[in-house]
């Protein structure tokens, strides 16, 4: 099983669907929603956080809350 964790940098993926009760509110409220497509833009140097861009947001999320959205690499 993918997440967002196991993306390499410039790599892409698909936010599926069986991970909805898993995405904190604030990052559904920010467009980190099923079926939207995301990237990993950058990785800090202690590896946390991950800097994403998702539907045009550029996010940071922590490593233990990306490793937990699963999504469908492209």
């Amino acid at each position: 099983m993918n997440s967002i964790a196991s993306l390499q940098i410039g790599e892409r993926g698909i936010i599926s669907e069986e991970c909805l009760d898993i995405i904190p509110l604030k990052l559904l409220e920010m467009g980190c929603l099923p079926g939207i497509e995301v990237e990993l833009l950058q990785i800090a140097p202690f590896k946390d956080p991950l800097y994403i861009c998702v539907n045009g947001s550029h996010l940071a999320i922590r490593k233990k809350t990306a490793s937990k959205i699963v999504i469908t690499k492209i």
